[in-house]
């Protein structure tokens, strides 16, 4: 019997030493953590009052969601961890009582450290000669996920993450200091919207979807028990993948802890815990890919979103930190595409060539005087899966690539990073408007040889499309029937280097080298091949360049919103040059050509569809003459063809919608479309508009001053 009072002195050895070091624990948090030894406040006090201004206002990332124009029907998101912030008005008060239960059942006690929960770890621990139990609090807890989700760089989160006493004793002083400035029910919100539960839900309001397709507002204490259960391991506990009998004990853990805390009756909790976890599944979608089937059509819209996104500097200084704010952000954007325009788009280009084709038929239409984009539709599928894509038609191209059809998330009408097509005579306008801006008439007239030797441009001798074409020609002339001499012989007198820049203010880049090297300052003066399109362009920057001819000169920048607001509701704002606040998704306008100027294009812009112009004669025929008719209203435009016919375009436009359509190879330019095809872009654009105005009253062209008509 000797024996056993040394024996149970030293069984108290460990427990004496464990108990002198929660006390020196507890006294540390009372004091508040200053006097911990080894660690020195005076090393982590800067970093504490950093980060604890962080703390006071930090909010979580969120889920950024594209809207359809009417502002309610969800499109898709963009997340990197799907989360919607709500309001603990908006919570049931189940979960607030379950994740109590779950993580801290003294959290409505303690003031951020829970002195006895560290010495019962200190013990417990001390115990097992290892870590069996922790000490945080759920206001710790906090700290710690808003550290991870402030953090801007991997050294930051590794500090925010890492296990090591300096971070315990920052996180511990951090939370006194948060307690202070916010209320329970504050940290109880912010802590329920940044926790991770698993199947990437961030926050209570990802969870409920996710797991039970409700609101939290609706979750019952078996659901809530199930969600709080989840926070302490989400893989562990994870109803979904596993056999559920650990999320059910787990569940039934904080079922019991709310009988005791008193948040449920013991006769609730026994009727609870008789009842097998019942989930309903959602998997909300993310990224253009996933886009709502209904709308599956709208993917390329959704695509060039996300390109001009990442252009804009008011979302970052690079590319990534754009990308970042969209998936982080919780933006709520509204798309510009017009549901009916885009419906007539796509039946207009779906009827001319399937999605089996190697050819790409693309439209897009454009507003003028706001540079909104209103349709983008092609003949393709918006899908990742390339799989059953036919094989390459471009011979220096690996045998193995896939072709971009039937399935593709290429950029094919703009936006991206594809240099687009040769735009072939489109690109007459560019001259055209340079001349009309610099003083010159419609009037101003040339005679035009089948072929014409440029002296201007070093002897360089291009011809016309067929004799028919020879004689004296005006604008109106010119332009309507598509000849090429006139319109080297204008380029030489307004020089070729004016028509190049004035493209460039009208949203035109050069993408590919031999392109950027002609249209260089060194180069520009000779580039006379210019005025026939021999360049590169995409439909979106066709459709918006004629948009600000018929805006009577005033280009606005390609936008794919209508509005985009912030997660508090207001208007995301970008700050100028001069300092102005202005709205990130309000037009961005500028006049280019004077009114006067553009209003004359326009008026020789009519003669290609078979319009009638105001003031000229078109010369008795014109290359798409069959658009007025099909329109039913004034009409403006140019088709475009190139070498061999190996692409086709057509950009036409009315007082209300501008619209550019193509037809081409993508992956092989060398495969020639053919005269067969090059009526496709025409009828694709005039059956767009006439669909797409039906209904509208009929708008005029205002016709040029006597001055430009000469």
């Amino acid at each position: 019997m000797s024996n056993r009072p040394l024996a149970s002195a030293g069984r108290a050895v460990p427990l004496l030493r464990a108990g002198l070091i929660a006390g020196i624990v507890v006294a540390a948090a009372a004091y508040p953590l200053a006097a911990v030894t080894g660690i020195g406040a005076k090393a982590t006090a800067h970093a504490v009052e950093q980060k604890t201004s962080i703390l006071k206002t930090a909010l979580p990332a969120e889920t950024s969601y594209l809207y359809a124009p009417d502002g309610r029907t969800v499109l898709t998101m963009f997340y990197e961890e799907y989360r919607q912030y709500t309001k603990i008005q908006d919570m049931s008060p189940n979960i607030q009582q379950a994740i109590v239960a779950a993580e801290d059942n003294r959290f409505y006690q303690h003031r951020g450290v829970d002195p006895k929960g560290v010495a019962r770890a200190f013990v417990a621990n001390a115990r097992s000669s290892g870590v069996s139990q922790g000490a945080s609090t759920l206001t710790m807890q906090y700290v710690r996920m808003a550290l991870r989700d402030s953090a801007s760089t991997p050294k930051e989160v590794q500090e925010a993450t890492q296990q090591t006493s300096l971070r315990k004793v920052k996180e511990m002083r951090m939370a006194l200091d948060v307690e202070k400035e916010l209320t329970k029910e504050q940290i109880l919100e912010r802590y329920l919207n940044s926790a991770y539960f698993g199947h990437r839900a961030y926050g209570i309001y990802a969870a409920s979807e996710i797991f039970f397709s409700k609101t939290p507002a609706t979750l019952s204490p078996v659901e809530a028990a199930t969600l709080a259960g989840l926070v302490k391991s989400p893989s562990e506990y994870d109803p979904i993948t596993s056999d559920q009998k650990d999320a059910t004990g787990r569940r039934n853990y904080v079922l019991d802890n709310m009988a005791r805390l008193g948040y449920l009756s013991p006769d609730a909790v026994a009727a609870a815990k008789s009842q097998p976890i019942r989930l309903k599944l959602t998997n909300p979608p993310n990224d253009c890919a996933s886009i709502t089937q209904q709308y599956r059509s709208w993917g390329f819209a959704c695509d060039y979103l996300k390109n001009w996104w990442s252009a804009q500097p008011a979302f970052g200084e690079n590319r990534l930190e754009r990308m970042d704010k969209l998936r982080r952000g919780g933006y709520r954007i509204v798309l510009s595409i017009d549901p009916k325009i885009q419906s007539a788009a796509e039946t207009n280009v779906g009827a001319k060539d399937n999605t089996g084709s190697p050819f790409a038929n693309g439209i897009v239409v454009a507003e003028p005087g706001t540079g909104r984009i209103k349709a983008m539709a092609v003949n393709r599928n918006y899908s990742l899966d390339l799989s059953e894509n036919g094989p390459s038609s471009n011979p220096e191209a690996d045998p193995k690539m896939k072709a971009n059809y039937p399935n593709t998330v290429a950029p094919l009408l703009g936006g991206g990073s594809l240099p687009g097509y040769q735009a072939g005579s489109t690109f007459k306008m560019f001259p055209m408007l340079a001349a009309l801006n610099a003083g010159m008439p419609l009037s101003t007239a040339y005679d035009s040889p089948y072929r014409y030797k440029s002296a201007v441009y070093d002897g360089w001798a291009p011809s016309n499309a067929s004799g028919a074409m020879t004689g004296r020609q005006t604008m109106w002339s010119g332009f309507g029937k598509s000849v090429n001499t006139y319109f080297v012989q204008l380029e030489e007198q307004v020089g070729a280097d004016s028509a190049v820049r004035l493209a460039e203010q009208l949203g035109l880049r050069w993408r590919t080298d031999v392109d950027k090297e002609q249209a260089s300052p060194g180069k520009a003066k000779k580039w006379g091949a210019f005025t026939l399109g021999v360049s590169d362009a995409t439909p979106l920057e066709m459709a918006n360049a004629y948009a600000a001819v018929a805006a009577d000169g005033r280009y606005c920048e390609a936008i794919p919103v209508m509005s985009i607001t912030n997660r508090d509701g207001t208007p995301a704002t970008y700050t100028t040059a001069g300092g102005v606040q202005r709205e990130i998704a309000k037009p961005r306008c500028r006049q280019v050509v004077n009114a006067d100027a553009a209003r004359a294009a326009t008026d020789a812009a009519r003669c290609p569809t078979g319009d009638t112009p105001a003031r000229g004669s078109c010369g008795g025929w014109s290359t798409a003459d069959s658009v007025r008719g099909t329109v039913g209203r004034p009409v403006a435009g140019k088709t475009g063809t190139t070498d061999s016919t190996r692409s086709a375009w057509f950009v036409g436009y009315t007082p209300e919608l501008a619209a550019a359509s193509f037809i081409a190879d993508p992956d092989n330019p060398f495969n020639a479309v053919g005269d067969g095809q090059s009526q496709i872009p025409v009828n694709a654009v005039a059956n767009t508009l006439r669909d797409a105005l039906k209904g509208q009253p009929t708008r005029q062209f205002t016709p040029p001053s006597d001055q430009m008509v000469g």
